[in-house]
């Protein structure tokens, strides 16, 4: 493959209660600022490739679609543009960024590191509450079926669930962002990676490990998951 894209083919600490909270549409819902919604809602359009790679992005066609003024959408696209999911070019308008080839290596690489290390720490610091939430998910997720965007949005709350746990704001913040990334590509090639259920049900383990405070086994499991989908997606590329 010789482009440089793939394109051409094909908040805060709320804890792991709050991460749960209303299941996969939580990642797309919520309260908060109508910034913050407003936020949510393109981000889920971003991530889940509702808006693909290099489409324009128009603040006023948006705003007219969620319901909200121009004002909170504008504050939503500058801390998009932050977390590299659109551009802003000066005459020439927003724009949804491309999907690098070079984002995977980048992006796999931040995420061996602080994926394991969240997962630890979640084990660690994870309180009753968090544990409960954690549980619920767990069982919710042996029921899990379907496919496509609500599997991935399943994926992206079980994720989010374990960063709320770790009791740290910044960590959960960086995590987020580069898991938004991920799920980017992971769409970007959803048409040919096999198995995308069984990549959401390897949390199982994961989720049981954090519940159970082992944080040597939760480490070694989020790592393995980590690893296990750059490889799924370098396998079709």
């Amino acid at each position: 493959m010789t482009s440089s894209t793939f394109a051409g083919q094909g908040a805060g600490q709320g804890g792991a209660e709050n991460a749960a909270q209303g299941g996969a549409e939580g990642i797309a819902q919520g309260g908060g600022t109508l910034a913050d919604q407003a936020y949510r809602a393109i981000s889920d359009r971003l991530v889940t490739l509702r808006i693909r790679p290099g489409e324009p992005v128009n603040d006023e066609r948006i705003a007219t679609e969620l319901g909200f003024g121009r004002t909170p959408v504008r504050e939503a696209l500058k801390r998009l543009e932050h977390e590299r999911l659109i551009v802003a070019y000066p005459r020439r308008g927003t724009f949804a960024t491309e999907v690098q080839i070079a984002d995977l290596g980048h992006i796999s690489e931040v995420r061996r590191q602080l994926e394991p290390l969240a997962a630890g720490l979640a084990a660690q610091r994870a309180g009753e509450a968090d544990r409960a939430a954690l549980d619920r998910l767990l069982a919710g997720l042996a029921d899990a079926s379907g496919a496509g965007t609500d599997l991935i949005r399943l994926d992206m709350t079980l994720h989010r669930a374990i960063y709320a746990a770790t009791r740290n704001p910044y960590l959960e913040d960086t995590l987020i962002r580069y898991d938004n990334l991920a799920t980017r590509i992971w769409c970007l090639f959803l048409d040919r990676l096999p198995g995308l259920a069984g990549h959401v049900h390897e949390h199982g383990p994961l989720l049981r490990a954090v519940i159970e405070g082992d944080a040597e086994k939760a480490v070694a499991l989020a790592r393995a998951h980590v690893e296990g989908f750059e490889a799924a997606v370098r396998g079709v590329i």
